[in-house]
């Protein structure tokens, strides 16, 4: 393994914005984990502190792994891509068994362990996109073909979605469809065959929502959320009031009463509606525009990169933080239908957070040693 660690560690070598976005995310996350959770936490637990403490040991384990992440060579990645493809499957499979996978709402989506629950699906999503970094390096001259370039990526992804789907977990199926079709689109495949996959796949959607009832009373909310607001749509309607109640600066941090069990799933995938109504408008425009920095930054890693691995690598990270993020600020707003999906860095979790600091671990050494300006400007390797 000591070949694969960057030495001598110089922090001035890595992207140091990317760096204080994520800290700066991370530790925000944490304060409003806090803020959202302690009265629920209190009541439930009898310690106002529960998820504040273990948010806060989900952070430091994230940043050790980062720190890790960040000198170990990304190319040893390259060599792992397929056994931990191959890890993801067998993690998928033991979640959809009877007392390995814990059961939470009707959806099995977490591997019971001692003091914490593992989330497969996320481990899933940074284990496909090193896969596709690494497949996609490889076949670069039959990318444009059907039978060696696209279809094989399709059955990966049919595979990986079937079991997702048996969870069901739908958000995450679609993260990772729109994270593959989009690489794929980066690389080179023709568009003649991502539109003829989304039209083969439209049909089977529109059939996953209208067959099951509780995503078709999703989408009735969505579309008319007044129409049973302390029902189906009790929650995108108290999402709204948050959002209302914050106006432009915002109640004040820890004064939000949203949170105070009118707003379900306050410290997880909703917290960016507390946030909404502690910090107001504009603490929201600051979340927004951090994502956005962040993203900027890893598309300009992926454009640098000295490498095509590197460069599909921090592509399809960019990708995924843009997507989950993109996604879990429109259902809060009601923009999107109702759809479970954590905020990165920000919502309470540990399978979360954890994946998303090491992926940014990646991207950090794949920005080792690129001249990346510090915000504008041309880069140059």
């Amino acid at each position: 393994m000591t070949a694969w660690v960057r030495k001598p560690f110089r922090l001035a070598e890595y992207d140091l914005v990317l760096l204080l976005m994520v800290v700066a995310l991370t530790c925000f996350g944490v304060v409003m984990v806090y803020s959202a959770s302690s009265v629920m936490a209190a009541k439930n637990f009898h310690d106002g502190a529960f998820f504040l403490k273990r948010q806060a040991i989900f952070a430091l384990l994230g940043f050790g792994i980062a720190l890790a992440a960040m000198r170990i060579d990304y190319q040893l990645w390259r060599k792992l891509a397929v056994p931990l493809l191959l890890l993801s499957l067998v993690l998928l499979v033991l979640v959809l068994i009877p007392g390995i996978g814990g059961k939470v709402k009707g959806a099995s989506r977490w591997i019971k362990l001692p003091g914490f629950n593992l989330q497969p699906s996320e481990f899933t999503k940074i284990a496909l996109i090193m896969y596709m970094a690494y497949s996609i390096d490889k076949k670069q001259d039959r990318i444009r073909s059907l039978t060696a370039g696209f279809l094989p990526y399709m059955v990966v992804l049919m595979v990986l979605l079937g079991l997702l789907l048996k969870q069901p977990d739908l958000g995450a199926a679609l993260t990772m469809a729109a994270v593959t079709v989009t690489m794929l689109f980066a690389a080179g495949t023709r568009l003649v065959f991502i539109l003829g996959s989304g039209m083969v796949a439209l049909p089977f959607l529109v059939y996953l929502v209208t067959q099951s009832a509780y995503r078709l009373k999703r989408v009735k909310a969505y579309l008319n959320p007044e129409q049973d607001p302390t029902g189906i749509g009790w929650q995108i309607t108290q999402s709204k009031y948050a959002f209302g109640a914050g106006g432009i600066f915002g109640q004040g941090l820890g004064e939000g009463k949203q949170k105070l069990f009118y707003l379900p799933e306050a410290h997880t995938d909703f917290i960016l509606s507390v946030v909404g109504e502690e910090l107001g408008f504009i603490g929201v425009l600051i979340i927004i525009g951090m994502f956005f920095i962040l993203v900027q930054r890893a598309m300009r890693i992926a454009m640098a990169a000295q490498d095509s691995f590197g460069r599909f690598l921090a592509l399809g990270i960019a990708v995924l933080f843009a997507v989950e993020a993109t996604v879990n600020m429109g259902v809060v707003t009601g923009i999107l239908p109702t759809k479970g999906l954590a905020l990165p860095f920000l919502s309470y979790g540990g399978s979360s957070l954890v994946v998303s600091l090491f992926a940014v671990g990646v991207l950090l050494n794949i920005s080792a040693g690129l001249k990346l300006a510090p915000l504008v400007g041309k880069d140059t390797a």
